[in-house]
């Protein structure tokens, strides 16, 4: 569905959720975590992931591993500075050079990221699919890929009911990882802290806008609420989503309160909201 569908639909009275419309640019603009490896990571940044089974990757294998070990070190520091498509490049190169590592994951984490940042949904999932299939308990990869998934979903595609039930499991599953995730070793309490709160908030996103698909406002609201509450830099889709929620479920003060805040920042809906939250006073008023 094209922003002038939209757009138009905006112009009228908030009437069918269906036309809420998240280009895959503004999306891509508005991604968290999009940086190399992803800001806000709990379990790829030392190999030490939920359930990974082998502790510190570094250390592992003395004997016959150090070329291995040498290169996967090489190519983390390259990942902090390196442009995106070198960083593809080189991630594959090891992948192909290495097919059986016990890096394996952690460069496939990296890919889902970078091509993340790409707008390269099919890859993303791609190396999402091989690398929850190393380990399932990558929180980093099951909150990012549940998050896209919803944002970029088109209504049109012979399996969208699918990526939306896909996305509600990665999400769900995140949250329960996230629930009992002991901290890496090399973190701070402050920086585990910070990260698990950021996949928690991405989760709880993309939960919203799974059942805001499906026109299931009530529990939209609840999960939406939950990823911008007390959330130093929410997500302006969720406020924007948060607010046609609240008017949907006649919580029109409320929602003039959402659209404020998403009006506020800088982005493809700075506009709508402010024209909603007009419709959404005016709706409070006559319902007093």
């Amino acid at each position: 569905m094209s922003m002038e569908t939209g757009r138009r639909w905006l112009r009228g009275a908030l009437v069918a959720a269906a036309a809420m419309v998240v280009c895959a640019s503004a999306a891509r603009a508005q991604m968290p975590g999009s940086g190399p490896g992803g800001s806000g990571g709990v379990t790829n940044q030392t190999g030490m992931n939920a359930g990974g089974g082998y502790g510190d990757s570094l250390a592992y294998g003395t004997v016959g591993h150090e070329q291995e070990r040498e290169e996967f070190r090489a190519f983390q520091a390259f990942v902090k500075e390196a442009d995106a498509a070198k960083r593809i490049q080189k991630g594959r190169d090891f992948l192909k050079k290495y097919p059986k590592s016990k890096f394996e994951e952690q460069i496939d984490a990296t890919l889902v990221d970078t091509y993340r940042t790409q707008a390269d949904w099919t890859n993303e999932y791609h190396y999402a699919d091989l690398a929850l299939a190393l380990n399932p308990n990558d929180v980093d990869v099951l909150a990012a890929v549940s998050w896209t998934i919803p944002h970029v979903f088109d209504p049109k595609s012979p399996d969208a009911n699918n990526q939306l039930e896909k996305a509600e499991e990665y999400s769900k599953h995140a949250l329960e990882v996230l629930s009992t995730l002991p901290k890496p070793a090399d973190m701070t309490d402050a920086q585990f802290a910070a990260a698990k709160a950021h996949r928690t908030l991405q989760s709880h996103s993309a939960l919203g806008l799974v059942y805001f698909r499906r026109n299931d406002y009530e529990n939209s609201e609840k999960e939406l609420s939950q990823a911008t509450k007390d959330n130093p830099a929410p997500d302006q889709t969720d406020l924007y989503v948060l607010g046609i929620d609240r008017v949907h479920l006649s919580r029109f003060a409320e929602a003039v309160d959402a659209f404020h805040a998403c009006a506020a920042m800088t982005g493809t809906f700075q506009d709508p909201c402010n024209k909603n939250a007009a419709v959404a006073t005016n709706q409070a008023t006559a319902a007093k």
